[in-house]
């Protein structure tokens, strides 16, 4: 099978509403769903062609992919006046992560080789994807770091401009460490479908 490149970001997008004034405190809300699109087909060639033909496609270049994750940030935050100041009071960040991923209706029905490296790949798919995830849950913990780190300002106005700045520097570096996973993940991928198939076989034959 020659299916590529392993990442499909749908949205990775943040946004944060101003509350009524209260205390301090932090959490960090995390929700992670899975979801499937099916694909038919009897041989590798048609694997390849269903999930190029099927896969979630994104909506900046609207090409497709064999799995996709969908990131979306938000949260609430409240700003407290005291002494001539103006602060970050409580902080809500949250995570929406919706995991798309193949499901082959023949899986059942495959036998020999195609079963294995279906086996393989989407296996490896799901792995991906999941990391994508995950890093997003990296991330989410910063942001809620870098709100809490945020020190008073003059006026509310001056403190929320610090608030859409922080947000958007994290939100810039977690999609960079996307990429960057993305393109480490597209270079080895030959060679890593290689290993988990030469695994998968040897675990399959049968002992003397």
């Amino acid at each position: 099978m020659t299916t590529g490149r392993r990442l499909g970001i749908l949205a990775a997008t943040a946004a944060f509403f101003l509350t009524q004034p209260g205390l301090g405190g932090a959490e960090t809300i995390v929700r992670k769903s899975i979801s499937y699109f099916q694909i038919g087909g009897t041989t590798a060639e048609d694997l390849d062609r269903e999930l190029a033909r099927r896969g979630p496609s994104t909506q900046a270049t609207g090409s497709r992919h064999p799995g996709a994750t969908q990131i979306k940030f938000g949260g609430e935050l409240s700003y407290v006046r005291s002494g001539g100041r103006c602060r970050v009071g409580e902080i809500k960040v949250t995570l929406n992560t919706r995991i798309i991923l193949p499901s082959w209706k023949n899986r059942k029905r495959a036998k020999g080789d195609l079963a294995l490296i279906w086996d393989a790949l989407s296996g490896d798919i799901k792995r991906h994807e999941e990391r994508h995830a995950e890093i997003s849950r990296q991330y989410a913990k910063k942001l809620e770091s870098a709100l809490k780190a945020l020190r008073p300002q003059k006026n509310c106005e001056t403190m929320q401009a610090k608030v859409a700045d922080a947000t958007a520097k994290v939100i810039e570096t977690h999609d960079k460490a996307q990429m960057d996973f993305d393109r480490v993940e597209a270079v080895n991928f030959e060679n890593r479908m290689i290993r988990i198939l030469e695994y998968r076989a040897k675990r399959n034959t049968p002992k003397n």
